[in-house]
């Protein structure tokens, strides 16, 4: 029985990368269903009911979705974070779910990047601002993004800082980054940190006011990975006693029009996340998600399940 994949993007893919995806089912035999651009949740329930693999980029698949999929064998989340997914959900109907790691790293990194120097210079507003050459800065989380990070704040003449107890501190070290053993000396000691930490039960809520109050004066904390790491509280409680505290995100707070307001000279959140919205990671992140189904069908392939 041909196999049918179900593209739910209420948010879609490029044309070329959807050319792309099309073609790689297209050689395995597989029937592609795409569900673009919906507004209606009834509509990708009704969708997934038949369907024997989906890929989801921002869509969430959670625990109604998982229970209308009467076939579902794997969802693929197009990305790195997956928080989208109801692993649980998932696991118990005895789905595979995977996510596309790497993909959309350059491209988050770059925007880590330009975020610095937007916060350096201001948000390119006249006045003095500062450089990037000669200040520390410090990743929190060394995975494929925070390498990536580094590598072109190198370029920078910056100073790499890195914190992560899941890295080996040998491998780090290797590739010149200085490493903290504490996360609290990451936040005391250098100007900028890139926060790229998942979204999960143990770090949601964890960057509060004592990591940033030890912050240097000037520092900017930079958010790329999700809205969640952050405490909102201890965010405002440290935009209003420090007027030299920066904050740059993609991932707006649901407090973000009272820090644009109050502090907008020194806060910025886009409208909305970012940090994969180019085309190389737009294509690289769908055919990755494509290819990884086949493999799953025909190889039994599970290497980036997260649901294990």
């Amino acid at each position: 029985m041909t196999k049918k994949v179900l593209l739910a993007t209420e948010k879609p893919f490029a044309k070329v990368a959807v050319e792309g995806i099309a073609n790689i089912f297209n050689k395995a035999g597989y029937e592609l269903i795409k569900l673009e651009k919906y507004t209606e949740k009834t509509d990708l329930l009704k969708a997934v009911e038949n369907a024997d693999a989906m890929i989801i980029r921002s869509d969430k698949a959670d625990a109604d979705v998982i229970a209308a999929a009467k076939a579902l064998k794997i969802i693929v989340r197009a990305g790195a974070g997956y928080d989208n997914i109801d692993l649980n959900a998932a696991t118990a109907k005895g789905i595979c779910a995977q996510n596309t790691p790497g993909q959309n790293s350059n491209a988050v990194a770059e925007l880590a990047i330009g975020f610095m120097l937007f916060a350096a210079r201001n948000k390119f507003t006249q006045g003095n601002g500062s450089e990037l050459k000669g200040k520390k800065l410090g990743i929190h989380a060394y995975g494929n993004v925070g390498r990536l990070v580094a590598n072109i704040a190198r370029g920078f003449g910056m100073e790499i800082y890195a914190f992560d107890p899941f890295v080996e501190k040998a491998k780090m070290e290797a590739e010149g980054v200085k490493v903290f053993d504490k996360m609290e000396d990451l936040y005391s000691q250098c100007d900028y940190v890139s926060l790229h930490i998942p979204a999960n039960d143990k770090t949601k809520k964890s960057i509060n006011y004592d990591l940033m109050s030890k912050m240097k004066k000037g520092a900017a904390l930079i958010n790329t990975a999700r809205k969640e790491v952050i405490c909102e509280e201890s965010l405002k409680k440290i935009m209003a006693e420090r007027e030299d505290f920066k904050y740059i995100t993609d991932i707006a707070p649901e407090c973000h029009a009272e820090l644009m307001e109050k502090y907008g000279a020194r806060y910025h959140a886009t409208s909305k996340k970012m940090g994969a919205e180019t085309s190389e990671a737009n294509i690289n992140a769908g055919l990755a998600a494509a290819n990884q189904i086949v493999n799953f069908f025909e190889k039994g392939d599970r290497k980036f399940q997260v649901n294990k």
